[in-house]
């Protein structure tokens, strides 16, 4: 069953889906870790491709950035396509120093202003969760590869060009370690859907240290979050 936003059929989707935001990043991690994988969608240039990871059927597909269109594509997956599991992964920048580029943050919950959650059904609140079930998996799995992992509460913001950042009272009131864009509306979406999503970030800059990645690092090099996401579906 297609949707306005995706051209696969129902079956061309996996019950887990890894969901990076840049649909080229879907494209190498495809490219790169999975077997057997074929592109079932390409609406908008918004790539999801179905394959296997050490046998494990799974899904990767482009989120794009911010909070509307994850809102639209996780929804879809959830609500039509019977997905059962979402995990984001993305690059976020940190609102500590303590924090340096690469590290990986598992997200425990997403503090946001935005009214997305109050737009869509009326929910109030500014923090949402992760599946616990789907940390505590992340997490061992970290423990297992040796892999440093973060866990913490981050900012969702709907602005990327923010004037007057008070990230440093964000970080003070709500322990938001850094801010990405997106999981707010994810954790969302799997609380009304009654299904399950968690975040893997990388970090990518730094607001204290001014540090900073390139967009082709982005791309190209979050090997260690991307191959975190893929073993803990297993």
């Amino acid at each position: 069953m297609a949707t306005p936003h995706n051209e696969a059929s129902k079956d061309q989707i996996a019950p887990i889906v890894i969901m990076p935001g840049d649909p080229l990043r879907a494209k190498m991690i495809a490219e790169k870790y999975l077997e057997n994988y074929e592109l079932v969608n390409q609406v908008r240039n918004m790539y999801a491709y179905t394959g296997y990871y050490k046998g494990k059927r799974v899904t990767v597909m482009g989120s794009g950035m911010g909070m509307p269109s994850i809102g639209i594509y996780s929804y879809e997956l959830f609500q039509f396509y019977g997905v059962e599991k979402i995990i984001r992964v993305g690059s976020c920048g940190a609102y500590t120093k303590d924090l340096n580029l690469y590290d990986l943050i598992l997200v425990n919950g997403a503090y946001s202003e935005s009214s997305y959650a109050k737009t869509q059904n009326g929910t109030e609140g500014n923090m949402l969760y992760a599946s616990d079930s789907m940390n505590l998996v992340i997490k061992q799995t970290a423990e297992s590869f040796n892999f440093p992992l973060t866990i913490a509460n981050i900012h969702s913001s709907d602005v990327f060009y923010r004037e007057n950042n008070n990230y440093s009272e964000l970080y003070e009131k709500y322990g938001c370690l850094a801010v990405e864009m997106e999981s707010y509306a994810l954790f969302h979406n799997a609380k009304i859907c009654n299904k399950r999503a968690a975040c893997i970030l990388t970090v990518s800059d730094n607001l204290v240290t001014k540090m900073e990645t390139t967009s082709e690092e982005r791309q190209n090099s979050f090997f260690r979050m991307i191959e975190l996401a893929l073993e803990s579906i297993l």
